[in-house]
């Protein structure tokens, strides 16, 4: 073994060695006949059935959605689409469950916004409860997914196609259509994507499924564990296969359509739409002022009220909630758990995919282990954190994981590499050879090379792809959900426990707590990053 190839297959190496044994633990787990005979149980059929629905119907809804804001965000000259931009990637960015309470509080009967109108619905009564509330929230949720694989595609497709269509007197509609049909595989990926991530949600169908008594596989598999403990481990099991099956099968469809979608460096198309500019830009307002501002106000507004049901007003609002929420013990040590794990895993895993970017760029075995990194983040993290359950029950070379943080933090390791991997790979392949032709002409070896040559370069994409990781890991839920134990919670967690005890408030606090610390990172590492356009709320 060289010089140069050490450390890369050492980094390969511990990033297999994470990611990998917990989903191959999972499917040695279902080959007895009673966890196979888990999957064929009336309820399973109902949830395999119910899952496979509202990931149709989501994506669908989802795919108009976020079609419109690929156009006005990719193809148009609308004003303000760095802001419109930002705030539309926040449904996706803040996380289902949060997004999910935000919604019942806003439409339900004791809603702070719609009561004082008169058009909250009457008491006893949630509307979101059941398949329309799930379908239309995953909708919402999902859209950005599609508009981030659209946008890609349409930044493939020159000017000139454009420009032609205008000499040919095609108007602005005829133009856009042309355009949409050009960048249809990226169209098509993205509701791949979308499907993929609708069927492996967990903190929308907790919220809003179980209450409504419409059993879906992510629900099935955590009532299992829940109400069953590690003796249903098997059935679980057998259970998480299946959706993970489902979710490979989108995937797959994804990797096959996107598989040739780039970016080029050329002129990009963009439809001028005259008087139209300002109107679109009011349209694409309204819809995030309904989709996003009007929750999170509701949210923030019940968070300030010592009660449900009590009327906002200004003698009624106190900051109590957030006083009892952060002076409490669970509270305080589930935000520093989430922030300790969260940050130690962007750091360990850009640290790590630097190398093996670098490697992949001339070796086809880190290409391979790269594209096999995806795997983790595509199946759904119930499924990741059954066979989680199944690798670390035990001790593992004498260190034990489970009932600590320990399990958390090794899952997030498995789950997110494929996160991390994305902007490294492309600072890499944008890395000019000449630099480090020039440093071994020079007389640098392999390693000076990469840590005085390689390593500067990386740097922002490293911390692009930390920030990345710990925006998904901060506030998850679907993960930990299966692996905290008492002592060891995380802001998920701590946030879902709240809502299923009934302390809406409180719950709403720590929502409120949460989603302002996401939004000021996502601040603070544009401002970082400024110009250099490796995060997606950049572009």
């Amino acid at each position: 073994m060289t010089r140069a190839t050490w450390l890369p297959l050492a980094c390969g190496v511990l990033l297999a060695l994470v990611a990998f044994p917990p989903l191959l633990r999972l499917g040695f787990a279902t080959l007895s006949p009673a966890a196979l005979a888990a999957v064929a149980t009336p309820i399973a059929r109902a949830a395999l059935v119910h899952s496979v629905a509202m990931g149709v119907v989501s994506t669908v809804l989802a795919a108009v959605l976020g079609t419109f804001f690929a156009v006005l965000l990719a193809l148009t000259d609308m004003p303000g689409r760095r802001i419109v931009a930002f705030l539309f990637l926040l449904l996706l960015i803040v996380p289902p469950q949060i997004t999910a309470q935000a919604w019942l509080v806003f439409v339900g009967p004791a809603s702070p916004l719609l009561g004082p109108l008169g058009l909250a619905p009457r008491s006893g009564s949630e509307p979101l409860y059941g398949p329309g509330g799930v379908a239309f929230l995953l909708a919402v949720e999902q859209a950005p997914i599609v508009y981030l694989a659209l946008r890609a595609s349409l930044a493939a497709i020159p000017a000139d196609i454009v420009e032609a269509a205008q000499a040919a007197g095609a108007g602005r509609a005829r133009q856009i259509l042309l355009v949409l049909e050009l960048a249809r595989p990226g169209l098509l990926g993205g509701l791949s994507l979308s499907f993929v991530a609708a069927i492996g949600n967990f903190g929308t169908p907790a919220l809003l499924a179980i209450p409504g008594r419409y059993p879906m596989l992510t629900t099935l598999i955590y009532q299992r564990l829940t109400g069953f403990g590690i003796g249903s481990i098997g059935e679980a099991a057998a259970l998480a296969l299946m959706l993970a099956l489902l979710a490979l099968a989108g995937a797959s469809v994804e990797a096959l359509l996107l598989r040739r979608v780039a970016t080029q460096a050329g002129r990009q198309v963009r439809i001028a739409l005259g008087a139209w500019r300002r109107p679109a830009f009011a349209l694409a307002c309204v819809l995030l002022a309904l989709l996003l501002a009007a929750p999170l106000a509701a949210l923030g507004l019940t968070s300030l009220l010592p009660a449900l049901g009590v009327a906002p007003r200004w003698a009624t609002l106190e900051l109590g909630n957030f006083r009892s929420v952060l002076d409490a013990g669970a509270t305080r040590r589930a935000l520093l758990d989430s922030l300790v794990l969260s940050l130690g895993a962007g750091v360990v895993l850009a640290a790590l995919l630097i190398a093996v970017c670098h490697a992949a760029r001339r070796g086809r075995a880190a290409r391979t282990l790269l594209a096999a990194l995806e795997i983790p983040y595509v199946v759904p993290g119930l499924v990741l954190a059954i066979g989680c359950i199944l690798v670390f029950l035990r001790p593992v070379a004498g260190v034990a994981l489970y009932n600590t943080l320990g399990i958390i933090f090794a899952a997030y390791l498995a789950r997110f590499p494929a996160l991390a991997r994305r902007p490294l790979a492309a600072a890499m392949a944008a890395l000019d050879p000449a630099l480090e032709e020039a440093a071994a002409s020079a007389g640098a070896g392999p390693l000076p090379r990469f840590v005085t040559v390689i390593l500067p370069l990386a740097l922002p994409a490293a911390v692009s792809a930390a920030t990345l990781v710990f925006l998904a890991a901060f506030n998850e839920l679907t993960v930990s959900a299966l692996l905290w134990s008492a002592g060891h919670e995380t802001l998920g967690v701590g946030v879902f426990n709240l809502e299923q005890a009934g302390e809406a408030t409180r719950a709403a606090a720590l929502s409120v707590v949460a989603v302002a610390a996401t939004v000021a990172l996502m601040l603070a590492a544009g401002t970082a990053l400024r110009g250099r356009r490796l995060l997606p709320w950049q572009a």
